[in-house]
């Protein structure tokens, strides 16, 4: 199964580099799959973990995925893919498309899943804080959404919804990062402010 799936992923994002540089994608989809392995040695959330990306962002089908590695992994892709809205420019879109991603994640009952999200992040949110050392502020003109408080914001809800995966070491060096990059320079007031109001959505959401 994972060897199945990593071929398609390695067709499926061929050509495709992480943003701002010159990367494959490929290797984000595999750390994704590392990081989840230290989680759980079930083969199909690591297939899943390495296939998390091909419906969001290429042109494999949800039945081409189901007939390549069949109805478990496939919904948990689909369980982790948002709704890109591609009618709409990606800026548009960008905060909707994140708290739902939030929301859906507060709900979700699955371990598995939230396994996922949070390789995921954590891959994302090291090759940030690589950039960032790097770049300083001018890391944000990459993303669709250029503001580091919006991106603060959203790590740092999934960081809270992901929180019944905090007795693995990978919850923690998430938090850790999120914190180094976006909350260690904040004065204590604007701190206390940030983190509040972070909190303050994701509690509102659990109501939805």
């Amino acid at each position: 199964m994972l060897c199945q799936a990593t071929r398609l992923a390695a067709q499926a994002h061929d050509g495709a580099y992480r943003k701002g540089g010159r990367a494959p994608y490929l290797l984000h989809v595999m750390e994704t799959a590392e990081i989840v392995g230290t989680m759980t040695e079930d083969e199909d959330v690591l297939a899943a973990a390495v296939l998390h990306d091909v419906l969001e962002d290429t042109s494999v089908t949800e039945e081409e995925l189901r007939e390549t590695v069949g109805g478990h992994v496939t919904e948990l892709v689909l369980a982790v893919s948002e709704n890109k809205r591609r009618e709409q420019p990606a800026e548009m879109t960008w905060r909707l498309r994140k708290q739902e991603s939030v929301e859906r994640l507060l709900k979700e009952p699955r371990l598995e899943v939230k396994m996922i999200a949070l390789g995921d992040k954590l891959s994302n949110i090291r090759a940030l804080q690589r950039d960032y050392g790097i770049l300083g502020e001018q890391v944000w003109e990459r993303f669709n959404n250029k503001s580091k408080a919006e991106q603060g914001w959203y790590y740092q809800a999934v960081t809270d919804a992901l929180q019944d995966l905090n007795v693995y070491p990978v919850w923690h060096e998430l938090a850790n990062l999120v914190w180094e990059v976006f909350w260690q320079d904040r004065d204590s007031d604007q701190l206390r402010f940030d983190l509040g109001q972070s909190r303050a959505e994701r509690d509102m959401a659990l109501l939805w």
